[in-house]
């Protein structure tokens, strides 16, 4: 009998695409409310539906009711898978579910895993719970589960203006967005107190079509609330076709000030200038050698620059090599775990 490896995965299915016949990609918010947290078994159902074709939005651990929701609506998600090992389930879902009606997507599905006694199965089914997952539930119910949520996407009639710019971003992201949509780009930098957007891409598989939009877990909605319009997108390479229609209706919807985080993964992805006004290359101690930084590419894109990361080795090194390519343009420091430098960092972005 063979016994399996403290490394093996705890369930596992086949990387294939499975959701290639949906009239769009299924769109998951994932996120653990109340005081769990454990992140395995989560991070696990995201790699899971990612390999299966699933567009992943990981909210992370701690959230609340609001923020899931406000996430769920801003994402434009098909559903929202979260999860608790706080015993709080029969008041932290209602909340879900009332928040979720509060912020204009009253119609958002909501699965429920964890550990959950059957006697409060029937309350939290008629609070609104769509589907209750118990632990064991295998893959490829969850899998199922999440394409039975996929429904085609139509201009959203909702109270909420973020509700309805959501779903004009997923028609613009597939190409379908009606003719005469409201456009404004903006035309000059913001200023700080005005309302700002984000909008964040992450690659897409290009075998299974799914994707891990992982970004917005590092943003602690908790405190931000709808301060902060923020939307996660996947893309294969460089497919920026979509972004201008994004950007005129994110300006369009009052937003003065839309940053766009790139997939920045190689030292030719450069298209993004064509889109924005002002760009900022990241780099981290590290990241290659002097003769790295000579190469053509990402880093002659960049107005400004970020050496970020600034308390561990080799920032010194790091900030001496870029000066000798920066050729005037400005490099600023940050500790983005610390919140050193950022004040700095976005006075910089928008004072040109």
């Amino acid at each position: 009998m063979s016994v399996p490896s403290l490394q093996d995965p705890t369930s596992a299915i086949e990387k294939r695409d499975r959701c290639g016949d949906l009239p769009h990609r299924p769109r998951v918010l994932l996120g653990k409310m109340g005081l769990d947290g454990h992140d395995r078994g989560v991070k696990l159902i995201a790699r899971v539906l990612r390999d299966a074709g699933v567009h992943v939005i990981y909210s992370g651990l701690w959230q609340t009711p609001r923020s899931l929701a406000i996430g769920a609506r801003d994402e434009d998600a098909d559903v929202i898978a979260c999860s608790m090992m706080s015993n709080s389930h029969l008041v932290l879902v209602p909340r879900l579910l009332d928040e979720c009606r509060a912020l204009g997507r009253p119609d958002m599905p909501v699965n429920v895993g964890g550990i959950i006694p059957q006697e409060d199965v029937p309350t939290l089914i008629a609070a609104g719970v769509r589907r209750i997952y118990h632990t064991g539930t295998g893959m490829e119910d969850i899998v199922q589960s999440v394409r039975e949520c996929v429904r085609a996407h139509a201009p959203l009639q909702s109270s909420s203006t973020h509700a309805v710019l959501a779903r004009q971003i997923s028609l613009a992201h597939a190409g379908t967005l009606p003719a005469g949509a409201p456009m404004r780009r903006q035309e000059h930098p913001g200023r700080r107190g005005e309302r700002v957007a984000v909008v964040a891409f992450d690659p897409m598989s290009p075998i299974t079509g799914g994707a891990l939009l992982g970004d917005r877990l590092r943003v602690d909605f908790n405190a931000v609330d709808e301060k902060v319009f923020y939307r996660s997108l996947a893309i294969v390479g460089e497919d920026y076709r979509s972004l201008p229609q994004i950007t005129g209706l994110i300006g369009a919807a009052g937003f003065d000030t839309l940053i766009v985080e790139t997939v920045g993964a190689g030292q030719n992805d450069v298209a993004i200038r064509e889109h924005v006004d002002r760009t900022a290359v990241v780099v981290v101690p590290g990241m290659g050698d002097a003769v790295q930084m000579d190469k053509a590419g990402i880093l002659e894109i960049a107005d400004l620059f970020v050496a970020n990361k600034a308390d561990h080795a080799g920032e010194a090194k790091l900030v001496r090599e870029l000066l000798d390519i920066a050729s005037g343009r400005r490099i600023l420091e940050t500790i983005a775990t610390q919140g050193k430098g950022i004040v700095e960092l976005y006075e910089a972005l928008l004072a040109g």
